[in-house]
């Protein structure tokens, strides 16, 4: 390992890394069709999508009460996390072909990835103590980058084979791994707890600079991934047609690639305005967007597809200032304890979330669905003042 690896070029190297790593999330969801005909069963979508999820949560519940990443090294645990779950993505082909174990491997990569996104965060945080709000910035603009990969793939009518995305995301994830664990050393600023305390994350519950912070990335989680995961039938909705085309994965594509993008802008105008101030501007923006949805449908199509623009670079700008907020509010040594934790409460508000969308489907339109998703960046702006506030007292 290089110990004189500076800090920009460990963050090219963990943002590199983590778009690799976390190509695993959505290769399921790239393959469902195939996987489905295979096994004649139809619409298994969304279970593919919500094993991963659930897994992930599962994942990041147990790193962080046994607080592997702030125990051991951040650097190896990505590394063996990265085999780990490429290995399951992979056995998906290696194994005969059942619904149980398509299910169990997408569930054991979402465990693993627990141990690739919240720990790349871990790992740029202890090489950064000015400027983490940009690093980081990067670092989620990678993921929602290969959050939009799928609709790329689809908008471009590639016919790749299912086994060789399942081949080609398991390489890059180890490839992704290596990086890591060969030429990432742990920065100088990690701080290890060596020991298991019990009575950590109850004692982490009592700072209110991380409530405060976990508060503004719940409200934040509580209307991403369901916007993620519905835009395309928005686009539908506004278009008029009765399914889905390329040009509509096309635009998918853009509407939540662009939040890559505002994810490292974000990340750079936090340095000069502050992590504060930014995710809070970006929080209330996106909120905003939900309730002008309602009134761009019939509108001549720049509009709603402006709004939509607008709406995917506002929707995801404050999720890496939240996290940068999340990893200042406590001491170096529980770091990726803190960020694990959060992220995996933040997962299971995602879930609810969309299955509450799903739900409010059968009487409402897509449009007024998402609409109500404005619950969340009120209560989560809300609740981010309050305990703000309750610091300054």
């Amino acid at each position: 390992m290089n110990s004189q690896l500076t800090s920009r070029s460990a963050l090219i190297l963990i943002v590199i890394a983590q778009f690799l790593g976390t190509s695993l999330w959505f290769a399921g969801n790239a393959v469902a069709p195939e996987i489905s005909q295979i096994l004649g069963i139809p619409g298994i979508l969304a279970t593919i999508t919500s094993v991963v999820q659930l897994g992930f949560i599962l994942g990041t519940l147990v790193f962080a009460i046994f607080s592997i990443p702030d125990r051991f090294s951040p650097s190896d645990v990505f590394f063996f996390s990265s085999i780990l779950a490429a290995c399951f993505n992979l056995f998906i082909v290696m194994l005969p072909m059942h619904l149980t174990t398509v299910l169990v491997c997408r569930f054991l990569v979402g465990f693993f990835l627990a141990g690739i996104y919240p720990v790349g965060m871990k790992i740029a945080a202890d090489y950064f103590q000015k400027g983490l709000g940009a690093a980081l910035g990067f670092l989620v603009g990678a993921l929602v980058l290969g959050t939009a990969f799928p609709h790329l793939l689809k908008g471009l009518d590639l016919n790749f084979s299912w086994k060789l995305v399942l081949w080609f995301t398991s390489g890059l994830a180890l490839l992704g791994g290596f990086i890591v664990g060969f030429f990432v050393p742990d920065g100088p600023f990690h701080k290890i707890n060596s020991r298991f305390d019990l009575s950590l994350l109850p004692n982490l519950s009592k700072i209110n600079a991380l409530k405060s912070a976990a508060s503004g990335y719940f409200g934040h989680m509580w209307e991403l991934y369901t916007f993620w995961a519905f835009v395309p039938m928005l686009i539908v909705l506004f278009r008029g047609n009765e399914v889905m085309d390329s040009s509509d994965s096309l635009l998918s594509f853009f509407v939540i690639a662009i939040g890559g993008v505002s994810c490292a802008v974000g990340g750079i105008i936090a340095d000069g305005l502050g992590s504060k101030k930014v995710a809070q501007f970006a929080l209330a923006g996106s909120g905003l967007c939900c309730l002008l949805v309602l009134f761009v449908g019939g509108l001549p199509s720049w509009i709603w597809m402006g709004l939509l623009l607008i709406w995917g670079i506002l929707i995801t700008a404050d999720s890496p200032q939240f996290s940068t907020l999340v990893a200042q509010s406590v001491p170096a040594e529980y770091r990726g304890t803190a960020l694990t934790l959060v992220n995996s409460m933040g997962f299971a508000i995602s879930i609810l979330s969309i299955q509450l969308a799903q739900f409010l489907l059968n009487w409402l339109t897509i449009d007024q669905v998402l609409a109500l998703l404005f619950f969340g960046p009120v209560m989560g702006l809300v609740l981010f003042r309050f305990y703000d506030r309750r610091m300054i007292v």
